[in-house]
């Protein structure tokens, strides 16, 4: 396991992403309701040619809402947190997926007050120009701090940890709002 320090506080990475290709995609259920067109189960092929299964579901966020296929180079992100099967391959619901970008980097984590995120390897520098939004593609009006986060960036600097004014953020925001 992941785990952070922060003070006397120890804290659970929050995501954990598997970089790969999808090599299925197949409309599923939820228990014993049919299978609507809603979700969909992907199969994606990691870099050492391991099979890993996630599902995708309307609450999943898409960066850049881009339409998934068969194919395409993406991570996919799952919360660390919730319950999965013990089964292989190894099945995840997707809390994020985000295509592979030419140029671009994501980090999506937990950022502290101070911008940091959980394996204190990035710390945010927000200069005014930084784009926030939410899921829904809706201006931020808070601070982004101690959020959870998916981080678009072009370069960082080589200090530990690692600085960075990014070129967009979206605030995932809690799922009990």
């Amino acid at each position: 396991m992941d785990m952070q320090f922060s003070g006397n506080r120890r804290r659970e990475k929050s995501y954990r992403g598997v970089q790969g290709t999808i090599v299925s995609m197949e409309p599923t259920r939820i228990g014993n309701r049919r299978a609507d067109g809603c979700m969909m189960f992907v199969g994606l092929e990691d870099q050492e040619g391991n099979l890993v299964n996630f599902t995708v579901s309307p609450t999943t966020f898409v960066l850049d809402y881009v339409m998934l296929r068969e194919g395409m180079e993406v991570t996919m992100y799952y919360r660390t947190d919730e319950p999965v099967p013990l089964i292989y391959p190894p099945q995840y619901r997707a809390a994020v997926v985000v295509p592979q970008m030419s140029g671009q980097m994501v980090d999506v984590d937990y950022y502290n007050r101070s911008l940091i995120n959980q394996d204190m390897t990035l710390q945010l520098n927000l200069d005014g120009s930084v784009d926030i939004t939410t899921t829904n593609n809706q201006r931020f009006l808070g601070s982004p701090a101690n959020n959870d986060l998916v981080v678009v960036y072009t370069s960082s600097t080589r200090s530990i940890p690692a600085q960075t004014t990014p070129a967009r953020i979206v605030v995932l925001c809690p799922r009990s709002v």
